[in-house]
């Protein structure tokens, strides 16, 4: 019998069909695993008979949100309401085998802080879909410095010690592995099977592609830039005073070689403009650094003001 007691963390939204041959696979899958286990279902305010379902599931905890707040925040009330020493998180739809589960675990008992899953086979979807997919891995590799192959498969394994105090916002879940390599966190990527769904249909869309291309927007300026957002704005000031002198020069150099005069050209206006940029740029990275150094208070990360309910099925 292995020691230490892992909580199995899986977000549901519409996923009524798929559910109690999950949780039947997963039963099978722990119990041959040899070590103590909790199954927590977040239903993410789902409109299909979920909860109903999850409710028939035994044993299991079931978190139900009051609302459908997405993927990011039903992981965090999961894994806030985890018991575990591990956590393990993977979706509802059957795409990731439950079967994999001891594989994560493997790597997690050689000791590393996190495990993620590396989707073999997988479906290749649209052109664009998979585009975005590589780019998205590329950006989250280069922030991180560590080879991202698969950042979107959600079957991962985690201590939950580096979980601790996380903020859980947007689509954080996507940028959890960069998030927590930059914090020191040891990770490693396991090879795991992929099916494509059975029952639904897909809950991404060109919606969560450009919440997340802003996501990681907001994660690389938060990372590089929060305790010195002078800094950002200060360059993108600086950037926008050159645009304002090279504009200027080339204004005086034609009207110098018998060119238009400045009233006859709109270089003036464009050299005014960049330059007005360029001081509301600074101006903003003062005040931005201002409001750090004299007001580090951090928003709550808990998550319990989005779970209505919950509930143990034993």
């Amino acid at each position: 019998m292995r020691s230490g007691l892992i909580s199995i963390v899986v977000p549901v939204y519409n996923e009524a069909p798929a559910l109690a041959e999950l949780h039947a696979r997963l039963l099978a899958v722990m119990s041959a695993y040899g070590a103590p286990f909790e199954l927590i279902f977040v239903n993410d305010g789902s409109r299909d008979g979920s909860l109903a379902v999850l409710r028939t599931l035994s044993p299991s905890r079931i978190i139900d949100l009051k609302r459908n707040y997405g993927q990011t925040v039903a992981l965090a009330a999961g894994i806030g309401a985890g018991r575990g020493d591990i956590i393990v998180t993977m979706d509802a739809d059957l795409e990731n085998h439950p079967e994999d589960i001891p594989l994560l675990l493997a790597k997690i008992e050689e000791g590393y802080d996190v495990v993620t899953g590396w989707r073999q086979h997988r479906w290749p979807g649209s052109p664009g879909r998979r585009l975005f997919s590589r780019g998205a891995n590329a950006l989250l590799s280069r922030l991180s410095g560590t080879r991202l192959h698969d950042a979107g498969c959600t079957l991962r394994a985690y201590r939950a010690s580096v979980l601790k105090n996380i903020s859980f916002s947007g689509d954080m879940h996507r940028l959890l592995l960069a998030y927590l390599v930059m914090r020191g966190a040891t990770i490693t990527q396991v090879p795991v099977r992929f099916t494509p769904r059975r029952y639904g249909s897909s809950k991404y869309g060109v919606g969560r592609i450009f919440a997340t291309m802003l996501d990681m927007m907001a994660f690389t300026f938060f990372e590089r830039y929060h305790n010195k957002p002078l800094h950002f704005f200060g360059a993108a000031g600086g950037f926008m005073l050159c645009l304002s002198f090279l504009t200027f020069v080339v204004m005086v150099i034609l009207r110098l070689s018998g060119g238009p005069t400045f009233i006859e050209t709109p270089l003036p206006v464009l050299a005014v403009f960049f330059a007005l940029v360029a001081f509301q740029a600074i101006l903003l990275g003062l005040v931005a650094e201002f409001l750090y150094r004299f007001s580090k208070k951090e928003l709550p990360t808990s998550s319990e003001h989005y779970v209505r309910n919950i509930e143990e099925r034993n």
